[in-house]
């Protein structure tokens, strides 16, 4: 299937959260569960350069930023109309010169130019994000380029609801389908082989009965 252009995309999301994005930190809370796991458990050491793709109102970065004041911390998105609502979650936050946002793509984007960085990222978080991203596949590729060795790649993301009630599987699936988000299980079984292929080291934890899953994938 062919992937849509960048273009596409930006103007896809851009209609889609130009007016959602004022109620989406509202709503998304009773479904986008282990966020707030990641960020427990990311264990930022000082002085590291942490990028979030698809950051969207900046939510996780606030509260990244906030346990771990003593890092360097970048999110990119692929809307301008999400990034609208971050830039002013950041300056509620007063965190406006603690953390940069940018519009760009998670499988092109280029940290030097984008954020002016000389250092390498150290981690890529990427929450809720490969389950609505056409090209998981090169933005987890791209992730992977960009770390360096000891970097490491943190997921939270839809799991398969194994444990959970049949029908609500398929609702919560046909929902969100409505929205052009998808459970991938391919995601895991790609990161699986990247072990396999001795590209890093995968480790998973599933939660709330297979609700969601956490991933870190730290490269070799």
């Amino acid at each position: 299937m062919q992937q849509p252009s960048e273009f596409q995309t930006k103007t896809n999301m851009d209609n889609m959260y130009r007016w959602t994005r004022h109620i989406y930190d509202l709503t998304r809370k009773y479904y986008l569960l282990g966020r707030d796991e990641l960020i427990d458990k990311i264990n930022i050491k000082n002085g590291e350069y942490i990028c979030e793709v698809g950051c969207g109102t900046a939510r996780n970065l606030i509260k990244i930023a906030d346990k771990y004041p003593n890092a360097h911390y970048y999110g990119l998105d692929a809307s301008d109309e999400m990034l609208k609502t971050a830039q002013s979650n950041l300056e509620q936050a007063k965190m406006s010169g603690k953390i940069i946002l940018k519009q760009a793509f998670s499988q092109s984007f280029e940290p030097k130019t984008l954020f002016r960085l000389e250092q390498p990222l150290d981690k890529i978080v990427f929450s809720y994000a490969l389950s609505i991203i056409p090209p998981w596949q090169d933005s987890i590729d791209h992730a992977l380029e960009l770390l360096p060795s000891g970097g490491e790649i943190h997921i939270v993301d839809f799991g398969g609801q194994g444990d959970l009630p049949r029908a609500f599987r398929r609702f919560l699936f046909w929902w969100l389908k409505m929205f052009h988000v998808y459970y991938k299980p391919e995601i895991l079984d790609y990161l699986k082989r990247l072990e396999v292929e001795r590209k890093g080291s995968l480790e998973v934890h599933h939660l709330y009965k297979g609700y969601a899953y956490r991933a870190v994938f730290k490269k070799i």
